[in-house]
């Protein structure tokens, strides 16, 4: 049933700078499952990873279904240091799964495809609103307001930081 509306208009509660990851994959081709499998599957212990590790960075996450072929998430981040640190980091869940993945390709010939966009968002550049909604994005990740908190318009919530 998913969690129960809050009934009328609420804002993120997030006045900081956020990091808004979005990594997505591509199956180019339904038939080479170990192309795509293992890169499907990779992301669930990587999540489980951030989210055990207390300062981790990883404030929330959403998974979606961009049609059959696609599936995406859209990821919310404390900073670029702490996300650049865990894609670098030896000791962690994401080189390994990028390696194996790096020689897949290489012998699948396009069989899946990878994509992701980072975007640093610094406090006062951006505002969520949401209507009759459970918490949900940002704010499931930050917390959530009544809007008059954080403003009445989007433009004031743009200048609030």
């Amino acid at each position: 049933m998913g969690a129960k509306p809050i009934e009328g208009r609420m804002a993120a509660a997030s006045e900081d700078g956020v990091v808004v990851f979005l990594i997505g994959l591509r199956i180019n081709s339904f038939a080479a499952v170990r192309s795509w499998w293992p890169a499907f599957r990779a992301m669930g212990p990587m999540l489980a990873e951030l989210s055990r590790e207390k300062g981790s960075g990883l404030l929330g996450f959403k998974t979606l279904l961009g049609g059959p072929r696609e599936t995406y998430m859209v990821q919310y981040w404390e900073s670029k240091e702490k996300l650049l640190a865990y894609a670098a980091a030896q000791d962690k869940n994401h080189r390994p799964a990028w390696a194996a993945f790096n020689r897949r390709v290489r012998e699948g010939k396009g069989k899946v495809g990878i994509w992701h966009e980072t975007y640093v968002v610094p406090a006062g550049a951006h505002e969520a609103i949401y209507l009759n909604m459970p918490a949900y994005g940002l704010a499931k990740a930050t917390g959530l307001v009544p809007v008059g908190r954080r403003g009445e318009r989007a433009a004031d919530r743009l200048r609030a930081s």
